[in-house]
């Protein structure tokens, strides 16, 4: 099993979305989260006074899938999320060694 963490832009988000029910993938965890890459935020002016914007707001999707399925996920994630601009996000893989489902005790695969 695969942990995929992307971080997108928030108005990307339905898009994601229906890119993932359509492939049918269900269970996903969605977070407003703020930070920033390699673009540092931005500056802005408020009543005349300058200031630096450097958390921008970002949306952190994370979901657990077979492995056999997590290129597909990955591919469907990506072009969903992707505008072509900086700030684009990040997507992030890890391996899952255990899925648990509390309610009945189903283990690994059968558990997502």
């Amino acid at each position: 099993m695969k942990k995929i963490e992307a971080i997108i832009q928030p108005f990307k988000i339905d898009e994601v979305k229906e890119a993932l029910t359509g492939i049918g993938i269900d269970g996903m965890t969605i977070s407003e989260v703020r930070g920033h890459g390699r673009q540092k935020g931005h500056r802005e002016v408020y009543r005349g006074q300058e200031y630096t914007v450097d958390l921008l707001p970002k949306v952190k999707v994370e979901m657990v899938v077979p492995s056999d399925r997590s290129d597909e996920v990955i591919k469907a994630l990506s072009v969903a999320a992707r505008t072509g601009k900086i700030g684009d996000g990040k997507i992030f893989i890890t391996e899952v060694a255990e899925a648990i489902r509390i309610r009945n005790g189903d283990r690994g695969e059968s558990a997502l």
